[in-house]
């Protein structure tokens, strides 16, 4: 299920409904165009709260998931821990298949 959960990540990147980074994804939540954040486990704890306390403020939903080099790899973009959906579909695929795999740990 993880490599499946990957691979919508990769689909996303390539149709580019994929945005990464800090400044970024506050922007784009402003805008209110992301449908799912997804921040990475091995992500500072410093930077979890200041984003989980941006996705509540502009209720977007928050998860947390794989590790920078996992996803860098799988989305091409290097090191970055912070990442924005802003496709119905993709968001709530990946949402889900998130949820099945912390569901089933």
């Amino acid at each position: 299920m993880e490599n499946k959960v990957l691979s919508y990540f990769g689909f996303a990147a390539k149709a580019r409904k994929l945005v990464t980074g800090y400044n970024t994804c506050i922007y784009m939540m402003e805008k209110r165009r992301i449908r799912l954040l997804i921040l990475t486990e091995d992500l500072s704890e410093n930077s979890v709260k200041k984003m989980v306390s941006a996705a509540e403020k502009h209720r977007v939903p928050c998860k947390i998931f794989g590790s920078r080099e996992q996803l860098s790899q799988i989305t091409g973009n290097v090191d970055k821990g912070i990442y924005g959906i802003t496709d119905d579909n993709f968001a709530k695929v990946i949402s889900d298949g998130i949820d099945h795999i912390q569901s089933v740990k």
